[in-house]
């Protein structure tokens, strides 16, 4: 987890990345699931999985692009497990809102430090 943003009530994603206006450096390279079809645009290093058209099945080389995706994102997914271990996101946030973005901010860099000391 590099950075976090956060905002008020129900936000989409992909709106709230648009919003942050994160630089993002070229060579780095993003894994983003299907929601995020339009950040190819803004970023060169991203990477997305292609959809199928309703009524052509996907041609075999986009079917293992995909999987090849999904085979990468998994640690994406664990990480994000990790982050409702701490029950920040599992349910319904119960204290100061002011404080949400520095507690999530908080966990991101415990994370983060266990990941790079984790031998």
């Amino acid at each position: 987890m590099i950075c976090t943003a956060v905002d008020k009530g129900k936000t989409d994603d992909f709106k709230l990345l648009k919003q942050s206006r994160l630089p993002f450096v070229c060579s780095q390279l993003c894994l983003a699931e299907r929601g995020y079809q339009g950040f190819a645009k803004r970023h060169a290093g991203a990477c997305t999985p292609t959809k199928k058209c309703r009524k052509q099945p996907l041609p075999k080389a986009e079917k293992q692009h995909n999987q090849a995706l999904a085979r990468l994102r998994v640690r994406v997914e664990l990480g994000i497990r990790r982050f409702k271990s701490f029950r920040l996101f599992s349910g319904c946030y119960r204290h100061r809102r002011r404080r949400f973005g520095l507690r999530l901010n908080l966990i991101a860099g415990l994370l983060n430090y266990e990941l790079a000391h984790a031998s």
